[in-house]
């Protein structure tokens, strides 16, 4: 009777282990961490995922930013020069406004001494705005490339069609909408939305496209879309 008592509370112990673990996790591969263990990622980004487009710090956040800072101390940033750089090694660029000859150059100079880098470089963004094109406080409509990608060997054409389209990314089936597509000399996926270039002692991974963060206008289709995300900055790491 003690044996099959003792048996018992193993069970019921290891269920509760199960589903505490089960509640910890985000039900991917990429749990959340303790906030002690969060590394830095730096953000520069043009899109309304920190604050949202009123600028409001009330707001509660973007489905986005909670997943990130769930990971990581999100650091953001509004220019890549070199003491803007220093803060981390590890770099989130989503749709980034354009930056200067001075800024592209110290941002070069840091992946090649060992940073880690994730751009979103969408060459046509359907992000909705309330903001008129034109406006500073709209995302951009185009990534502003400036000379970088053909730098590190790569070139990015705009879609081969447009609207919905379902793509893979880091294992993930991702929805999104007109991506583009990468051609050169880094590792590039078979649909073309992604490549993997090591870049001296750093890497960089460019991907075509910027609309797959915005999880609430894709609905369940984009349900895994962030969990492709965590997982290619997870990569970064490991690297």
């Amino acid at each position: 009777m003690r044996g099959r008592r003792a048996l018992l509370l193993l069970l019921i112990l290891l269920a509760v282990a199960i589903a505490i673990a089960f509640l910890v996790s985000d039900g991917t591969g990429n749990p959340p961490r303790l906030p002690s263990r969060r590394p830095k990622l730096l953000l520069l980004t043009s899109l309304p995922i920190m604050f949202g487009e009123d600028f409001s710090l009330s707001g509660s956040g973007s489905p986005v930013i909670k997943r990130l800072q769930s990971r990581y101390k999100v650091v953001p940033i509004s220019v890549t020069d070199a003491s803007e750089l220093a803060q981390g090694r590890l770099m989130l660029m989503a749709q980034p406004r354009a930056q200067t000859a001075e800024n592209l150059v110290a941002l070069d100079h840091w992946v090649r001494s060992g940073g880690h880098l994730l751009l979103l470089a969408d060459p046509l963004l359907e992000w909705p705005s309330k903001f008129p094109l034109g406006d500073v406080a709209r995302p951009l409509p185009v990534f502003m490339d400036s000379g970088l990608l053909l730098h590190w060997g790569l070139r990015l054409d705009p879609p081969n069609a447009f609207g919905a389209a379902k793509r893979k990314l880091a294992g993930y089936s991702i929805e999104t909408f007109s991506p583009g597509n990468l051609h050169g000399e880094c590792k590039i996926s078979d649909d073309g939305l992604v490549a993997r270039c090591g870049i001296d002692k750093g890497i960089a991974i460019i991907v075509a496209d910027a609309d797959f963060l915005n999880t609430p206008a894709l609905g369940d289709a984009g349900r895994h879309n962030l969990d492709g995300l965590l997982a290619l900055l997870a990569s970064l790491e490991q690297s």
